[in-house]
């Protein structure tokens, strides 16, 4: 199954594509959509959904997966980041890719085994578990593959609970 993670934001939005076989998630392809605070929302929105039609394309992608990122105080912050998730979740379904989100506590906890893991501890074991040589960069990318491989872990979970549920 390959599978595209987001992290949505409005000025940075990170993606990481995996590809999930059998207990093996290899990376194929990460980085971030930057969009200027100089540019209009609207054309900031476009940018992002054209940028994750083409990569949905690109990569027949089978699952699109959001972090369901959660605001106390910044309301605008909140708004932005949820008319990324709107435009992200329209571009999958235009192609006809489901959508799953994930909070951070369910990423953390898949990812790293403790929800309450640092972004550093989070970037490291998304290093290890891809085998990549480097640290994903830039973070926002590293949260899209983190988010990729809790929903390919989370899969293969209810795959196997539905194989013995029969």
């Amino acid at each position: 199954m390959i599978i595209l993670g987001i992290d949505p934001g409005i000025a940075n939005t990170g993606y990481g594509i995996v590809q999930s076989n059998a207990s093996r998630v290899q990376p194929l392809h990460f980085g971030n959509i930057q969009t200027s605070s100089k540019t209009v929302s609207e054309k900031r929105l476009k940018k992002i959904y054209d940028t994750v039609t083409e990569l949905i394309a690109q990569f027949d992608v089978e699952s699109v997966v959001l972090e369901d990122v959660f605001f106390n105080k910044n309301v605008s912050s909140a708004f932005s980041v949820g008319e990324v998730k709107g435009i992200v979740k329209l571009a999958a379904v235009n192609i006809g890719t489901p959508v799953a989100t994930y909070t951070p506590l369910q990423v953390k906890q898949s990812v790293v085994g403790y929800g309450k893991a640092t972004k550093i501890q989070v970037q490291r074991m998304v290093q290890a578990l891809l085998k990549l040589k480097e640290l994903p960069q830039p973070d926002h990318a590293a949260d899209a593959l983190a988010v990729a491989i809790c929903h390919a872990r989370s899969h293969k979970m209810i795959q196997l609970r539905q194989k013995y549920e029969k």
